[in-house]
């Protein structure tokens, strides 16, 4: 079967403008162009917008989407196992968070008692559900699969009391490093506690520490562009500037 603009935005839930703009970019082009110059879509093509509408819901980028799906290795199928595994990851994240929610209004209206641990259960294994999602294949790889395993672990043990003081060191640690930059000294004093309170915040999620672990991880948030946007997001920069510290404050 089919499909004009109007119809295939009608059935697709995205707008014409959006299907056009898809042409223009080259991310979907139509099928053909019919005699009297409209665009008309097959079943290839809706295939297609099927999967890029898979990957918009997992919050991947036009630009991302483009590469991946015109690679020559593009395998549909594999595409489609591995956004159900995503999908799947992020329903279990929304389970973790609808239940604690609930559990709050509980509370809240007198029917149950939150123990502290059940106040932050919920909102750990999300976290870390999250943080799988967007960086496991990479730190899996880098660390091994025991590491990142015993890391996870100690993560969702930690009480309330770290929890809240691991927020708190991230919140120095970015102080610091925007007073050192001022100073534009990498070793400097600010750039240094900077380092040293990173590695106390690594420490209540790392089950060992190593120079060198450390040094692999404040390379890998300058080389891996999503780290690089956490940290810069403060000020262009600041991710470069905190490897560095690391690599003054390890001597390596």
């Amino acid at each position: 079967m089919e499909y004009t603009v109007n119809k295939l935005a009608e059935i697709s839930g995205i707008t014409k403008r959006t299907l056009r703009y898809y042409d223009e970019i080259d991310l979907l082009k139509p099928g053909r162009i019919s005699s009297s110059g409209y665009r008309i879509y097959g079943r290839e093509e809706v295939i297609q917008l099927q999967q890029i509408l898979f990957y918009r819901a997992l919050d991947v980028g036009l630009d991302e989407i483009k590469e991946l799906m015109t690679s020559k290795t593009f395998d549909a199928r594999k595409a489609l196992n591995a956004h159900h595994e995503k999908l799947l990851e992020k329903r279990a994240k929304l389970d973790q968070l609808i239940s604690n929610v609930e559990k709050t209004i509980q509370e809240s209206e007198g029917r149950l008692i939150m123990s502290d641990y059940e106040r932050f259960e919920g909102l750990k294994k999300s976290m870390l559900i999250d943080n799988e999602t967007k960086y496991g294949k990479e730190i899996r790889e880098k660390y091994g699969e025991e590491t990142i395993n015993k890391s996870n672990a100690q993560f969702s043990n930690l009480t309330e009391r770290a929890f809240d003081y691991s927020n708190k060191l991230a919140s120095e640690i970015i102080d610091c490093l925007l007073k050192g930059m001022d100073s534009g000294d990498a070793t400097g004093a600010f750039a240094q506690e900077a380092a040293a309170k990173h590695k106390e915040w690594l420490m209540l999620y790392w089950h060992d520490y190593s120079k060198e672990a450390h040094v692999g991880l404040g390379d890998m948030y300058v080389a891996d562009e999503r780290f690089k946007v956490y940290y810069d997001k403060h000020r262009p920069g600041t991710a470069q500037f905190l490897c560095d510290a690391i690599h003054a404050f390890t001597g390596l």
